[in-house]
């Protein structure tokens, strides 16, 4: 077994990129890797934020008996969509949030939110949406208002229909949207590269990534092609719900932090894996 502090060294690893994964890609390639970076997906402001400001006058005038957040982004965007507000009337909106019941799905939100001074009350069994439904299916949510903030511009319909069922007012909020970002020629050169076995391992970060990347196969019709390749490298996945993703797309994961859903444990993964292996890809 080679030792973990050099498995690193001469590996290629794809990194698809997205929203602060400079850093993830700087911790690999310290480490001795060389990096493929292929930027899948962007994230944006919601194009319309009508909506979002009429979220938050609601939340203002009437509060919210529970809270559920999805992920830290969602922290992020409606943070920096209130910081130009008045004074007064930020403090009232995060007040608002911070006395209401707090739901969150997996570590990203939690750490943001610490940030903001407000604590977790009920974090999800699973940092997945069927986490966050089994953490409620004790809960007596009878005519509470529970605030939802989604995923992307995800429906997210299983729990929307979780709640009806709970007999809860369900109040969704869209606070960013995912756009792609890389031309298809990009990422059909880093499709090819996964194809031709130039990739000792590729790293997934977030679902979007994924289906961004089986959507371009699927139009060059490369689809399966792809899925095969992925089997024969090593896939990382940083947390559970990029693996549902990745087993959806019928591509199994071969490493994953095993708790914290964050770069610096999914690198320690990496340099377990490949510790056990002897040859980078030549």
């Amino acid at each position: 077994m080679a030792d973990p502090a050099d498995a690193l060294s001469g590996r290629r690893i794809g990194v698809p990129e997205s929203r602060q994964l400079d850093l993830f890609a700087d911790m690999l390639e310290r480490r001795g890797a060389t990096i493929m970076r292929c930027p899948l997906v962007d994230i944006r402001d919601a194009p319309d934020p009508a909506p979002i400001r009429a979220w938050i006058d609601d939340v203002i005038e009437h509060g919210l008996d529970d809270m559920i957040w999805l992920t830290g982004e969602g922290v992020r965007r409606l943070r920096a969509f209130t910081a130009d507000d008045r004074p007064a009337r930020r403090q009232r909106f995060w007040q608002a949030l911070a006395a209401a019941r707090t739901i969150t799905r997996g570590p990203k939100p939690v750490r943001e939110l610490k940030a903001d001074g407000i604590a977790v009350d009920l974090p999800a069994t699973a940092p997945t949406t069927a986490g966050v439904i089994d953490t409620l299916s004790d809960q007596d949510l009878a005519g509470h208002r529970v605030g939802v903030q989604r995923y992307g511009t995800d429906p997210n319909m299983p729990l929307m229909q979780a709640l009806a069922a709970h007999d809860a007012i369900a109040l969704p909020v869209a606070p960013y949207v995912y756009a792609d970002q890389a031309d298809n020629a990009a990422v059909a050169t880093f499709i090819a590269a996964i194809v031709a076995g130039e990739l000792d391992a590729v790293a997934f970060t977030s679902s979007p990534q994924v289906r961004r990347l089986f959507k371009v196969a699927r139009r060059d019709m490369r689809e399966t092609e792809l899925a095969a390749a992925l089997a024969r490298c090593g896939v990382a996945a940083v947390g559970p719900l990029v693996a549902e993703t990745l087993t959806a797309h019928g591509v199994a994961v071969d490493l994953m932090p095993e708790s914290n859903y964050f770069m610096k444990p999914l690198v320690r993964r990496l340099e377990a894996y490949f510790a056990q292996r002897r040859t980078p890809t030549a």
